[in-house]
């Protein structure tokens, strides 16, 4: 359960919260939030005062039927950003939301720690190379297709036993390429109905079969605004509760948008398990 950040060994075996910076101006929630370096620097800074471990920056919104973003255009968003959040917290470990292996490359010669990868390799050939030979710790997500047509893809006979399935070829080809620390991410929202995905959330403590960290974004998903026949900017009571579900399943790392109130769920679970 330790994962090797840029020679930083991070225990996961105590749960830690991932916080989500989307540089972009279409993301379901915080899409165009950030305008300028200032309020970048400002969020970042919160999230890590209030306990971030990670800053998880995108350069392409993944939402379902979200529009195609050149590579070109997601480098010139993400990799201003990563120089300038290292410039102003050098220490703090920055992962690259990318499927494509030029643009996680980048990043990490940028300076990021770590690459997350919602299609685990499969929307870009020389992506689990690419990591092999960067030697940084890779987060594989689960998803059939791609964002625009994954919603079409929910045709499942045993929906956690296929997720199992595929993490464990996905993993085995990672291995192939020499990439050693891994983290699951089940994918909640990806090819996935509503049903299923609380479904899936259910039964992830059934993932921990694969012996590799879990990760868990819920954060102000459709699955909770459109239970509580609400909205994103109000799910994060709903968000929060289901924190501490995935916890109690087995979620080392939630990433979330609002890290205080994840940190506050962490601390909680902490305390539960201590009695």
């Amino acid at each position: 359960m330790t994962i090797n950040c840029k020679g930083q060994l991070i225990d996961l075996s105590t749960p830690k919260v991932m916080g989500i910076l989307n540089i972009t101006p279409d993301s379901f929630f915080d899409g165009g939030k950030y305008k300028n370096d200032s309020e970048v620097l400002t969020q970042v800074e919160t999230m890590l005062n209030a306990g971030a471990t990670f800053i998880d920056i995108g350069g392409y919104s993944s939402r379902p039927h979200a529009d195609d973003v050149s590579k070109e255009e997601e480098l010139k968003r993400v990799l201003p950003i990563i120089e300038l959040i290292l410039k102003h917290f050098p220490e703090a470990l920055i992962s690259i939301d990318t499927f494509r292996s030029d643009v996680a490359k980048r990043s990490i010669e940028t300076g990021a720690a770590l690459i997350n990868d919602i299609s685990a390799g499969q929307l870009d050939d020389n992506m689990l190379s690419t990591v092999g030979k960067l030697g940084v710790p890779y987060i594989m997500m689960h998803m059939r297709g791609n964002p625009k047509n994954m919603q079409q893809q929910t045709d499942y006979k045993d929906l956690t036993k296929e997720v199992i399935a595929y993490f464990a070829e996905r993993i085995a080809a990672a291995h192939q390429d020499k990439i050693n620390d891994i983290i699951i991410d089940p994918g909640f929202g990806f090819a996935k109905s509503r049903t299923q995905n609380f479904e899936l959330l259910n039964q992830m403590e059934l993932l921990q079969l694969i012996d590799k960290p879990l990760l868990a974004g819920v954060s102000r998903k459709s699955m909770i605004y459109k239970t509580l026949n609400s909205t994103a900017e109000d799910a994060l009571n709903g968000t929060t509760a289901l924190h501490m579900v995935a916890l109690q399943k087995g979620a080392k790392i939630l990433r979330v948008h609002d890290v205080k109130e994840a940190m506050e769920c962490v601390t909680l679970f902490n305390q539960l398990n201590k009695s």
